[in-house]
């Protein structure tokens, strides 16, 4: 298993093909049942035509599909609530069922259609493809660079995997699947629906698309849900850094779950599972395991395990084991999408929503820099990516997210969130001024809403997507209460979590959650 902890990470296991959903005619979507992958009860499908390039609309088109759960109070129903799970890649066709199978209110259900959708490029819309083969199939976060050394190796790595994605069969689709295009097939989706406006869940990855639509439309935008967000740049070079400081606002709930526990002999204090972690680093750099896993590969699991409190069982288990050179078992992960599709389509969006600088010396030097600022994962946050090296360039310029337009954005934040750091929240917080309000919760981990316990901060979610109502200034949730993980037995609730809520695919493939 010299690879395998690290492509379950990102989840390697195929879908089922499965038919097509319903063509759209002009006009109303054409509903009609969905995907095999996706059929759940109650759940629609349709698939409406949207241009490959909005600057050409009578050009080129493409697929997007759509689901919908419908509201069963009409009485009641307001309108749309729009859902998209992150990623970006993240298929979301299915997620207006899982929400509800994971706890959605009642009182959401009734006031809205949930409607899902696959993001162009991905799954049951127009998918687009790099051809990957099975030893690529890792995440796109970057492993941790040792040195100046490993920069250098693995930008030629990268930039192998940007010249197959410019000479795939879908290459022609590079600069316009991107985050603006995707607003703008949102907007779409709404005018097919016949609605005037549009209300909107987004999570991860999915609050800097929601960002941008009703950056881009804020008169059809009615309530913009925002949970565990990027900052007001997206997952641009200076975002992606900041998987390095979301790694260190997270590690002390490990360690303190690491150190009551003294079956996992971590540590007795957190101080000292802090000290283990960079032991087990060295150890594994100098000699890796006898499956394979070196200290890069530790550093990256770690990461991946730090998004749901569920997985902390296992990473305390798993590091156990390296630390006593047993054998460790693969991460709790079932099936997913199809992972080709997935780290595809991130890069077709990332590399082609902004330039990244494509100097190798402008990456080791933010490597060396991050080793020092945030020595558990910044040399991985700041190394290379693909879009140092991609074919395309971006077609017009990122949007620019500001405080024009209603206000009607909620925003929702854990205090020690790995993948998007309460760093990055405070800046798009910042840059939507009064449009916005932000509820932070004292909890750990990527989500929020549904995610979490807190109740404080679903209260708040769920009456702003019921009623309309926000907290009056932006508001603290106490921390509170919580089940603890429970040691050995609860390696299967991390699947349980995801399989039902269909939790945000991290941005970049890099946890469990899939």
């Amino acid at each position: 298993m010299r690879n395998s902890l690290l492509v379950a990470v990102v989840a390697a296991v195929l879908v089922t093909v499965a038919p097509g959903v319903a063509q759209a005619a002009p006009g109303a979507p054409k509903w009609g049942a969905c995907p095999a992958d996706v059929t759940a009860p109650g759940l629609e499908c349709a698939a409406l035509d949207v241009p490959l390039d909005y600057r050409k609309p009578a050009g080129r088109q493409i697929q997007v599909a759509i689901s919908r759960l419908k509201s069963t109070n009409p009485a009641q129903r307001r309108g749309v609530l729009l859902t998209n799970p992150g990623g970006p890649g993240g298929p979301g066709l299915d997620l207006p069922a899982a929400l509800a199978a994971g706890g959605l209110p009642r009182g959401v259900l009734d006031t809205y259609d949930v409607i899902g959708f696959d993001p162009r490029g991905v799954g049951h819309s127009t998918p687009v493809t790099c051809d990957l083969a099975p030893a690529q199939l890792r995440s796109n976060v970057p492993l941790y660079a040792r040195n100046a050394a490993d920069v250098v190796a693995d930008a030629e790595y990268v930039e192998g995997i940007a010249r197959q994605c410019g000479a795939s069969s879908t290459a022609s689709m590079l600069p316009y699947v991107t985050t603006a295009n995707t607003a703008r097939d949102m907007d779409r989706i709404r005018a097919a629906l016949g609605e005037p406006k549009l209300s909107y869940y987004g999570i991860s990855y999915g609050t800097y698309l929601g960002a941008v639509y009703t950056t881009l439309f804020p008169q059809r935008s009615d309530r913009i849900m925002l949970d565990s967000n990027l900052g007001p740049g997206g997952l641009d070079v200076t975002g992606s850094r900041l998987f390095a400081q979301g790694f260190e606002d997270r590690f002390p709930d490990f360690a303190a779950f690491a150190a009551a526990h003294p079956e996992y002999s971590l540590g007795a204090t957190p101080a000292q599972v802090r000290a283990k972690y960079f032991d087990l680093a060295a150890r594994l750099d100098a000699k890796p395991s006898p499956e394979g896993i070196d200290g890069r590969q530790f550093r990256h699991l770690t990461f991946g395990m730090f998004y749901y409190d569920a997985a902390l069982p296992y990473l305390a288990s798993a590091w156990h084991a390296l630390d006593t050179g047993q054998p460790v078992s693969p991460p709790p992960v079932g099936a997913g999408p199809n992972p080709g599709n997935v780290l595809s389509s991130q890069l077709y969006v990332l590399c082609g929503d902004s330039d990244w600088p494509e100097p190798v010396r402008a990456y080791q030097r933010n490597v060396a820099v991050d080793r020092l600022r945030h020595p558990m994962f910044g040399a991985a946050a700041a190394n290379v990516w693909a879009c140092a090296f991609w074919p395309s360039d971006p077609v017009e310029p990122p949007v620019r997210i500001g405080d024009r337009g209603p206000s009607d954005v909620l925003m929702l934040e854990n205090l020690r969130d790995p993948a998007t750091p309460l760093a990055g929240a405070r800046r798009l917080r910042q840059a939507f001024g009064d449009r916005a309000r932000m509820v932070t919760a004292d909890q750990g981990g990527h989500g929020t809403y549904l995610f979490g316990t807190n109740q404080c901060a679903n209260d708040a979610a769920t009456a702003f997507l019921v009623s309309g109502v926000r907290p009056a200034h932006d508001t603290a949730c106490a921390a509170e209460p919580a089940t603890a993980p429970t040691p050995g037995g609860g390696a299967d609730e991390p699947l349980r979590q995801l399989k039902s809520l269909r939790a945000a695919l991290p941005h970049v493939g890099s946890s469990l959650a899939r």
